[in-house]
């Protein structure tokens, strides 16, 4: 399941540099996720780590973005995979 932030988002920039997938960028009101990049870091932690460094814990599963494990890890063997 890919992750949201939601709008208890205080803007303060510590997610967007520790996502491996690039995924979290600057939305119009408050850092987003794509959900075709967020991989809740499996493959490369143990955690996701905007979740580990939010200081407000605005950063859910988003139910409308369902995945298994199984589809987290093909997703970043094919964020990942080298042209």
């Amino acid at each position: 399941m890919a992750l949201i932030i939601t709008d208890e988002c205080i803007n303060c920039d510590v997610c967007e540099p520790v996502c491996p997938n690039t995924a979290i960028y600057q939305g119009p009101m408050i850092y987003e996720i794509r959900p075709s990049q967020c991989t809740e870091c499996v493959g490369h932690f143990d955690e996701p780590q905007c979740v580990a460094v939010c200081p407000v814990d605005c950063i859910i599963k988003d139910p409308a973005h369902p995945e298994t494990e199984d589809q987290l890890l093909a997703k970043y063997h094919i964020l990942t995979a080298k042209n």
